[in-house]
């Protein structure tokens, strides 16, 4: 090969030995923030990080052996979804439950899920049928034993079971983006006496409707069981003033 030729060439290989490393590199660190979002999301979401609390970047990133970069990506959308409140040379404090955006996000849920209850009782299979009624066992049993992460996860599978049953699993994956703030909320009325039992009995007209096919008293059920959040914000804002952002 020519002199000229086989310097090119070797100039070619060079730049691509250089390049794919910060490929990965940037690989790596996306993976990191990705993963530091889902597990941070899900620990606000759930409350185990309480509305108030500081978020130190350099302890995370020290947990997770990485650098603060993917740490502070992660914490960047999660303000944008408005979990976590940045304060420029001050810090990061875990959001308040905003208290004036729940009606609304109450209320689009309850148009969604009404929906998804009306066609469920018109589609639902005796197969479908039976994973409805395991889940609410599940609930009942998690209420007896006090569990409220259980009992939560099991109330989550309901409505999600639900949206698939009615043939729009996507439905479902619009609520779990409109209702995140409502989540933190709810699982603040769960320790409430007598809450998780509630929570049951309004599920059973909503099961027994989709038993018996019929879409409207389906529908009717699941406004009545959503309804009961919007009732509730006053009373649960009174019990946990600290954890909500006050309007005005």
């Amino acid at each position: 090969m020519p002199a000229r030729a086989k310097n090119k060439a070797e100039g070619r290989t060079s730049r691509r030995v250089l390049i794919a490393p910060r490929r990965n590199g940037a690989s790596r660190a996306a993976t990191a923030a990705s993963r530091i979002y889902s597990d941070l999301r899900a620990e606000l979401v759930s409350m185990q990080r309480r509305p108030g609390e500081a978020i130190s970047e350099a302890k995370i990133a020290l947990s997770y052996g990485v650098s603060r970069t993917p740490v502070r990506e992660a914490i960047l959308k999660l303000s944008d979804e408005g979990l976590l409140e940045i304060f420029p040379q001050s810090g990061i404090i875990v959001s308040r439950i905003p208290i004036a955006a729940l009606p609304e996000s109450i209320i689009i849920r309850k148009a969604l899920e009404e929906t998804t209850a009306r066609f469920a009782a018109e589609r639902a299979t005796p197969s479908q049928i039976l994973t409805l009624q395991a889940i609410v066992q599940r609930q009942r049993e998690a209420d007896a034993a006090g569990d409220r992460a259980a009992f939560h996860q099991a109330d989550e599978a309901f409505h999600a079971a639900i949206s698939e049953v009615a043939g729009y699993p996507g439905i479902w994956k619009w609520v779990q983006q409109v209702k995140v703030q409502v989540d933190r909320y709810r699982l603040l009325t769960l320790p409430q006496a007598g809450r998780m039992a509630q929570v049951i009995a309004e599920h059973e007209p909503i099961l027994a409707a989709i038993e018996a096919h019929d879409p409207e008293a389906a529908r009717i059920a699941m406004d009545r069981h959503l309804e009961r959040l919007l009732i509730d914000i006053s009373a649960t804002q009174n019990i946990n003033p600290e954890f909500f952002d006050q309007p005005g």
